[in-house]
Formats: structure tokens, C-alpha cells, sequence
């Protein structure tokens, strides 16, 4: 297997990145139409970059983000959350992981780990934040060993099952 991790053009790549996303997160067709939408009107944004990962030509993983803004519906979602804990400046001068998936096929091979370590180091930002469902998973476990610590917990987000939590890094990203 020939894995190559670089930019994608997310827009012209959406159905395939939410292919992974949706058998990495386990997503229904109306559930990823949405998501499409959501993607492409993120790309739009000032600042939004993809990356891509590659294995033998196939997309197997990808992340994407942005600088945040206070105005991202994520960021008003979140605002309150963070407040109360004290930690609301972090939406402030901060790069968003907006999503990151791999195929299940494919993880647990540092691919993530690559992937959110090369985006966040093209960031102009001096720190990430982003959203993982609050519970105890090798994402959580990932985020946790690049530096991340969780800013706000039990977060609700309108329409998800599940609470998440917040979680933030300065950067660069921590190294093993």
C-alpha cells in the first residue's frame, strides 16, 4: 500500500471524503446530504484547507478546518459551554478542527495523527481547538496525546444523540 497525505480539494471531493466519514462515524444517507452541504459552504470560508490520505490512489482519510470565528454556528454552540468553565478566549485565535475521519480499515496506522499534525502545522493560529463525543475513544485518546485537554464537557449539540466535548492545543501539536 502506497499511502500519500497532501491537499484535497475538498469540494470536488466531497462524496468520497463523506464516504469515509460516513463508514467512520457511522452515518445514513440523509444524515451525510446534510453533511455535504455543511462541507461546502465550510470550504468558502477564509482560511479553510483540506487535507487528504491516500492509499493506493483510494481517499481513506481526510481533515479539514478552519480559523474560528465566533460567528461559525460550532462557535455559538459552544460559547456558553466554554464560558462556564472559564475557557471562552480559546474561541479566539484558534485554528478548528472541523472534522477529521479515517476508514476504519485504515486506522490505528497514524494516519490521523499525520493528518491533524500537518494541517494544524500550517496554521497561523497559536492553537487548535475542536469538537469529539465525550466518551472514552481512541480519538479522545489521539487528541489527548497531541496536546489537547478538554476545555468543556457534556456538551449538547441541536439534533446530536450523544453530548461531546471540547477540546483545545497549542500549537505546534505535540510529538511523540
Amino acid at each position: 500500500m502506497t499511502l500519500v497525505i497532501g491537499p484535497l480539494d475538498l469540494p470536488a471531493h466531497v462524496d468520497e471524503a463523506l464516504a469515509v466519514q460516513a463508514i467512520a462515524f457511522g452515518l445514513g444517507p440523509d444524515e451525510v446530504a446534510v453533511r455535504r452541504q455543511i462541507v461546502l459552504r465550510h470550504m468558502q470560508y477564509p482560511g479553510a484547507r483540506a487535507l487528504g490520505a491516500t492509499a493506493d490512489g483510494l481517499l481513506v482519510g481526510f481533515v479539514y478546518g478552519m480559523p474560528n470565528s465566533r460567528t461559525h454556528w460550532w462557535s455559538t454552540v459552544v460559547e456558553p459551554y466554554l464560558r462556564a468553565q472559564g475557557n471562552a478566549d480559546w474561541l479566539d485565535d484558534s485554528f478548528v478542527i472541523t472534522e477529521l475521519h479515517v476508514h476504519p480499515q485504515h486506522q490505528n496506522r497514524g494516519i490521523g495523527r499525520r493528518l491533524i499534525t500537518l494541517i494544524t502545522d500550517g496554521a497561523a493560529e497559536p492553537r487548535s481547538i475542536l469538537s469529539a463525543i465525550d466518551t472514552d475513544s481512541p480519538a479522545r485518546g489521539l487528541y489527548h496525546s497531541l496536546g489537547y485537554v478538554d476545555l468543556a464537557r457534556r456538551v449538547n449539540f441541536p439534533s446530536a444523540p450523544k453530548p461531546y466535548a471540547v477540546m483545545g492545543a497549542p500549537l505546534p501539536l505535540r510529538r511523540k
